[in-house]
């Protein structure tokens, strides 16, 4: 008793900053989307509102300790075929189980190893054919094998009850021919539907009215998913335009989808992105791009995203979260909801972004524990008068950062009907951030809304932000600011530069 009692004076300790109604509650533990194997399956949790950073997280398995760790998720491995678990996990030196799960692994998978199916993988011959012959051949719950090698293909078309895995030493690797990924898709680009190239990797088809067409799929290993790179950019561009391009991956109306471990690098366009989706996973994958519009990950009119464990290194968005374009976003208004970033290394890039095509609506957006080296814009939400839509319900914590921008106009992508409206920014929370790199020669936080009294940006709570000496902060059309704790390394509060605000606490 007494040292629960001990612990509770410890927690309270930490929550006067955050209010009464952020006291501690049973934490959330879940197996990740598309996690749970025969073997394997990957647990994630909350982080608890009091956390301090380097708090460690005790893991059990039946009652047996097999992992201590200061992230919010782990794959347990070595399980059995079709058996039951118990999983807990708890705050070090707490005598309280924060939270607990019931699992049960799957049947032993079916392997189909694509060379069995023709497949040379000598990086010359055409591989498309043999590959897609295995896809077809699989049976539900089985896995295609792509083995060390690196293996030359078109566009691959995967489906609902399949793991595609790419082994360590192996390479999938995109033709640089667009011929090899036809037919024609319908797609969605820069918040637009539209025929498209083929990705190298398709699943599903696009239906925005629709629910999901392809389940329970999972793409996965320790080796590369390499597309045509700039080459068959330009090829695609000189067929269909900059809107033609194909993705590296592309998910339609999927649910229960997990993206994991691999390396994804030379796409001709964004990288990895889906649509009209649920319940996907993205874990520890390293992205690396360069083409032109070459952004990372984008979630796309979508809902339960856990994006974790991940290392960005792009010419574009590290991440972007869509929504749809006006008019047409506006009409099919169908948001991106409740996505989690978190453990994510973001080297270069222009930013972590929410918008700009966001006239469908995003709202619930948690980012923590991730490190942001130099990007254009840091962490970014962004969108024009003519868009429409909101983006609301943002929580960013306990990272470091080099820039926070809201932006409420840009100087691209700006074609289409206005929207009736202009967009709806609210509610974001900012805590525990450092922005010592910062560079101070610009604002190293930028708070715009839009102009008029409906429109303006509103209530923002910025708690703890570490800055960099003689920094200044940039605040336009906005209202209902506060600033805690927000200061240099002397204490000195930073240099505000205000034009139609109100209701701003320093």
């Amino acid at each position: 008793m007494r040292i629960a009692s001990a612990l509770f004076a410890l927690l309270s300790a930490f929550l006067p900053a955050f209010g009464a109604d952020e006291a501690p509650r049973p934490l959330k533990l879940i197996a990740a989307h598309g996690s749970i194997r025969s073997d394997e399956a990957t647990l994630v949790w909350d982080r608890p509102e009091w956390a301090v950073k380097g708090l460690k997280y005790v893991v059990t398995q039946d009652g047996v300790k097999i992992a201590e760790t200061d992230r919010c998720h782990l794959t347990a491995r070595d399980l059995k075929p079709e058996h039951g678990y118990v999983f807990e996990v708890k705050a070090d030196g707490s005598p309280t189980i924060w939270t607990s799960l019931r699992l049960r692994t799957k049947a032993k998978e079916t392997i189909v190893n694509v060379t069995a199916h023709g497949a040379l993988g000598d990086g010359k011959t055409l591989d498309t054919q043999a590959i897609q012959a295995a896809i077809d051949a699989c049976p539900p719950g089985g896995v295609v094998l792509i083995p060390e090698g690196t293996f030359l293909s078109g566009a691959l078309r995967l489906k609902s009850d399949l793991t595609l895995e790419i082994a360590k030493g192996g390479v999938l690797k995109g033709s640089k021919n667009p011929k090899d990924y036809l037919p024609l898709v319908r797609n969605r680009f820069e918040g637009w539907e539209m025929e498209t190239y083929a990705s190298l990797l398709n699943a599903g088809k696009m239906d925005h009215a629709g629910t999901a067409s392809v389940r329970n799929l999972s793409i996965r290993g320790e080796g590369r998913l390499s597309g045509g790179g700039a080459e068959l950019a330009k090829a695609m561009i000189a067929e269909r335009g900059m809107r033609g391009r194909g993705r590296l991956i592309c998910l339609l109306n999927a649910a229960d989808v997990e993206i994991a471990g691999l390396t994804l690098d030379s796409s001709p366009c964004w990288t990895l992105h889906y649509i009209y989706s649920e319940r996907i996973t993205c874990r520890g994958l390293t992205i690396q791009s360069r083409v032109r519009n070459g952004d990372g990950l984008d979630p796309d009119s979508s809902s339960d995203s856990l994006i974790f464990g991940c290392s960005f290194d792009t010419g574009d968005d590290c991440i972007a979260v869509k929504s749809g374009k006006n008019p047409e976003g506006n009409r099919i208004a169908r948001p991106t909801e409740r996505t989690r970033i978190f453990d994510c290394n973001f080297l270069r890039g222009h930013g972590i972004s929410l918008g700009s095509e966001m006239s469908g609506g995003i709202r619930g957006v948690l980012v923590e524990d991730c490190v942001a080296g130099k990007l254009l814009h840091g962490f970014q939400i962004k969108a024009i008068p003519a868009r429409g839509g909101f983006i609301e319900d943002v929580t960013v914590r306990s990272c470091d950062l080099q820039k926070i921008s809201i932006l409420s106009d840009l100087n691209y992508n700006r074609d289409g009907e206005a929207a009736p409206t202009k967009p709806v920014f609210r509610n974001y929370r900012f805590r525990d951030i450092d922005l010592t790199k910062a560079d101070v020669s610009k604002p190293v936080i930028i708070l715009n809304g839009f102009a008029g009294t409906d429109n303006r940006l509103r209530d923002v709570r910025l708690e703890d932000i570490r800055l960099p000496a003689g920094a200044s902060v940039k605040i336009e059309d906005a209202e209902d600011i506060v600033f805690t704790c927000v200061a240099g390394p002397d204490g000195k509060p930073p240099v505000f530069q205000e034009k139609n605000v109100d209701k701003v606490v320093r």
